[in-house]
């Protein structure tokens, strides 16, 4: 039920005297983890915090590379690919979860550049062709993250964009190189920005 289908329920809520909206508001924001950590955020926390939570997160994401690097082999076999793709989501659910609270752009295109540079780095073998496509299912995960990266990076100031234009530049490069270019190519991404 939203409250812009009963625009009655919302007249009157907004008609309520303060110290009962007050109240609501407690206790719905109560109910919602995220909206605790965004009220957190916008209300209790400055450029200071920011900074440290930028570097929190990549941390997290240098941690996760540590981790996966121990038991995922940089060998084209399905099993690694199908262990990178499920780790790569998980990385970028800590990306989603930090911009969702900060609404950061900066730190967002940095972490999601970081993720798909790094998984090149780390796991180079994993996008190349497959005989059988057994990791087809990651090379146009990564493509869709690439793309989504590409529109990120369009919406930027051109100031901010040559901040992120090599690194950028040399994950295209890698992917029009690699096994994505198919899905490259199916989706016109250019070769480079």
């Amino acid at each position: 039920m939203s409250l812009n289908q009963h625009p009655e329920l919302k007249k009157a809520i907004l008609n309520l005297p303060q110290q009962e909206k007050d109240k609501l508001l407690i206790r719905l924001a109560s109910k919602d983890q995220m909206l605790i950590k965004q009220l957190h955020f916008q209300l209790l926390e400055d450029e200071t915090d920011l900074a440290e939570r930028i570097e929190a997160v990549l941390k997290q994401l240098q941690h996760l590379f540590n981790r996966i690097s121990g038991y995922i082999a940089n060998t084209n076999q399905y099993h690694n690919s199908h262990h990178l793709m499920s780790e790569l989501k998980y990385g970028s659910g800590i990306i989603n979860e930090h911009f969702t609270v900060t609404k950061d752009k900066m730190s967002e295109m940095q972490f999601r550049l970081f993720l798909v540079s790094q998984s090149f780095t780390h796991f180079d073998k994993l996008f190349g062709s497959h005989p059988y496509g057994h990791n087809d299912r990651l090379l146009n995960y990564q493509v869709g993250r690439i793309k989504y990266i590409l529109g990120k990076y369009e919406k930027l100031h051109e100031d901010l964009q040559f901040e992120f234009r090599d690194e950028l530049n040399e994950a295209l490069a890698f992917a029009h190189r690699s096994g994505m270019k198919p899905y490259m190519d199916t989706l016109k991404l250019p070769k480079e920005v």
